[in-house]
C-alpha cells in the first residue's frame, strides 16, 4: 500500500512543474496569436483562451501582454546565443566552418522565422511611443544580452583584446549587426548572402585583434 502511495506521489507534478507547464503553454499560445495578429492586435483574452487558461492565469504568470511578449523575446534571444555557443564549441571561433554556420543561423531567422522580426519591430515602435516600457524592455532582455557578453568575452580573451574593448560594447555591436542584416535580407535577399554575417564577424574580430597587436607594439616601442 505504501509503495502505491509513493508511486502516486512521484507521478503527481510539483507546484513548480505545474507552473512551468502553464507558462510554457501560455508562451506557445502567445507566439501563435502574436504571429497571426501582431502585438497590438492580439488580446490577453485570446491568448489565454488559446492556451486553455483563464485570463487570471496569464496575469498571475506574466503580469500582462507586454511582459508576456518580452518573455518571448528573451527566450528567442537566449536560444540564438545557445546556438552560436554550440557552433563555436564544435568548430572554434574564427574558423570558416563557424562563420558559415552562423551565417546559416541568420538566413534561417530571416527566411524561415518570418513572424518574429516584424513583431520585434512593432514592439520597438510601441516601446518608443510609450517610454515607460523601454526600461521594462531593457530589463527583460538583459539575460540574453549577458549571455552574449559571456560568449564574446571568451572570444576577446582568446584574441588578447585590450581591456578597453568591453564585451558589453561588442555584444551590442554584434546584436545590432544581426538584427540589421536580418531586416536587410528581408528587404533585398541578394544583398545579404548566406556567408555575410559570419564574414562580418571575422572582419570585426580580426580588427579587434589587430588593434590589440598594435597596442602591444606601441607599448613595446615606448619601453625601448
Amino acid at each position: 500500500m505504501s509503495t502505491e502511495i509513493d508511486e502516486s506521489a512521484r507521478r503527481r507534478p510539483t507546484r513548480a512543474e505545474t507552473k512551468a507547464r502553464t507558462r510554457r503553454r501560455l508562451l506557445d499560445a502567445a507566439a501563435h496569436v502574436f504571429a497571426r495578429k501582431g502585438f497590438a492586435g492580439a488580446s490577453v483574452e485570446e491568448i489565454a483562451e488559446s492556451a486553455g487558461f483563464s485570463i487570471g492565469a496569464l496575469y498571475s504568470n506574466f503580469g500582462g501582454k507586454e511582459a508576456l511578449f518580452l518573455a518571448l523575446m528573451a527566450e528567442r534571444g537566449l536560444g540564438r546565443v545557445a546556438e552560436a555557443t554550440h557552433t563555436l564549441e564544435r568548430h572554434g571561433a574564427g574558423t570558416g566552418e563557424a562563420a558559415a554556420e552562423l551565417g546559416r543561423l541568420l538566413v534561417h531567422t530571416a527566411d524561415k522565422d518570418t513572424d518574429f522580426a516584424p513583431l520585434q519591430a512593432e514592439f520597438w515602435l510601441y516601446a518608443v511611443r510609450n517610454p515607460h516600457v523601454l526600461d521594462t524592455m531593457a530589463t527583460a532582455l538583459r539575460e540574453p544580452h549577458q549571455a552574449l557578453e559571456g560568449l564574446i568575452g571568451s572570444w576577446l580573451a582568446e584574441r588578447g583584446a585590450p581591456p578597453e574593448v568591453s564585451a558589453a560594447s561588442v555584444a551590442s555591436v554584434v546584436a545590432a549587426l544581426f538584427q540589421g542584416l536580418v531586416r536587410q535580407r528581408r528587404i533585398a535577399p541578394d544583398s545579404v548572402p548566406e556567408e555575410l554575417f559570419g564574414q562580418a564577424l571575422i572582419w570585426l574580430f580580426t580588427g579587434i585583434g589587430r588593434g590589440a597587436a598594435a597596442t602591444t607594439d606601441d607599448t613595446t616601442a615606448d619601453q625601448d
